[in-house]
């Protein structure tokens, strides 16, 4: 995975078309798939097609979706800014990036056709954090990228003092650019005498200054409702429907099955892309945090290719005892797909053991190398990403993009 100086894995050249400006990822399309054969192949409405060249190579064995830059959006973008005839080179959007997830930030910026703002981020001998903006803000319009991911209160206040950073050097708008929201699984009390965190967190950002707030895919849509500052929450669905399409799974073999009951809504918005797929749903009893026992299944599975859907997988408790639950209804095959991979030990062990044909995830929170396996797969959300910043900037519709 690239690094924030732009330096590849052993073996891995950065290709060429990363650095250009003529090449498309998407094409607007309403998929579907035919077939002379009775049975037709999945196909979905509204999502983005990729248009792959060539994949890169991140050394698990399996390919990474590429992102590219572009300066013609194709119609799957199309925006009211096409028709302000925006600039992209802009001096006044500046996009910076925080430690947490560099290789993510310089793919946005790729896509967007800019350079990344120099800041200097530092850590004293006692832990405290140091942040300086290398170059004037002053009136731009600025976008602050950190996922606080693990080690989450580190990347939380990194976060927090680059927003106060830039307010201070007079920037006209601060968003934070948040592709994994920590905290947010801890919306609501459950017990007596709990925190909600998430709500917390939300007043932390908005009083260093955030003016605005991107997230992808938060853990429960009531978090928007947190913030006291305009949230737009990013869906990476596209990206994910997009792959499982190239698969080229028969309609009639798939089933989509959510892990648990509060993941219905999720997973019956996922099946309804992929051909009004049935549903399934995995009855779920957690004991403790971070604990969790499969109980019964809901909807029938065998002989069926089964994609379950969830926002993230932590320590694949949730995940691994589902599939192993499916594999005794008699499901063929069991793909697992969700937004952030936070891999918490011992989910790589859990992963690996067999029990999942395919973990498809997205680059949202950084994947160590070490923790690589064979049926891992990460697709890239830089490019929604990329196009949400310019919507945003440009004060167009963010909706637009998934409709």
């Amino acid at each position: 995975m690239a690094s924030l100086a732009l330096t590849s894995p052993p073996g891995v050249k950065i290709p060429s078309y990363l650095a250009s400006s003529s090449s498309s990822l998407f094409s607007r399309s309403s998929i579907s798939f035919s077939t002379t054969q009775s049975r037709s192949l999945i196909s979905f409405s509204g999502a983005a097609k990729c248009n792959l060249p060539k994949a890169l190579n991140v050394g698990n064995g399996n390919a990474r979706v590429p992102i590219m830059n572009e300066t013609t959006i194709p119609k799957f973008f199309d925006s009211s800014r096409l028709e302000k005839s925006v600039s992209r080179t802009n001096t006044k959007l500046k996009l910076f990036s925080g430690t947490a997830n560099p290789a993510l930030s310089q793919e946005i910026a790729w896509y967007m056709g800019l350079e990344l703002g120099k800041v200097s981020i530092k850590r004293f001998a006692d832990g405290e954090i140091y942040v300086q903006l290398k170059e004037s803000v002053r009136g731009c319009d600025v976008f602050l990228v950190q996922p606080t991911c693990t080690p989450t209160n580190e990347n939380l206040m990194e976060l927090l003092i680059m927003v106060d950073a830039c307010r201070r050097a007079s920037a006209k708008k601060v968003t934070a650019v948040i592709p994994y929201f920590g905290y947010a699984r801890a919306d609501r009390k459950t017990q007596g005498r709990e925190s909600i965190a998430a709500k917390l967190v939300a007043n932390l950002i908005t009083e260093a200054g955030a003016d605005r707030v991107l997230a992808c895919d938060l853990h429960s849509g009531q978090s928007m409702g947190y913030f006291d500052i305009p949230v737009d929450h990013v869906y990476c669905q596209p990206v994910i429907l997009d792959y499982l399409a190239s698969k080229s799974i028969s309609s009639e073999d798939l089933v989509v099955v959510s892990p648990d009951v509060g993941g219905v809504a999720r997973a019956r918005a996922f099946a309804k892309k992929l051909s009004d797929a049935p549903l399934a749903i995995v009855d779920k009893r957690r004991h403790g945090h971070n604990v969790a026992e499969v109980m019964n299944l809901i909807g029938d599975v065998k002989g069926k290719v089964a994609v379950m859907v969830d926002d993230m997988i932590d320590t694949a408790g949730t995940i691994v005892k589902g599939a192993a639950l499916l594999h005794e209804e008699g499901a063929r095959e069991v793909y697992a797909c969700c937004t952030h991979a936070v891999f918490s030990p011992p989910a790589i062990e859990r992963l690996s053991s067999g029990l999942l044909q395919e973990v498809i995830v997205t680059n949202t929170l950084p994947v160590a190398e070490n923790n690589y396996f064979p049926q891992l797969t990460i697709l890239s959300v830089a490019n929604l990403l990329g196009e949400t910043i310019w919507r945003v900037h440009d004060d167009s519709s963010v909706s637009s993009i998934f409709l």
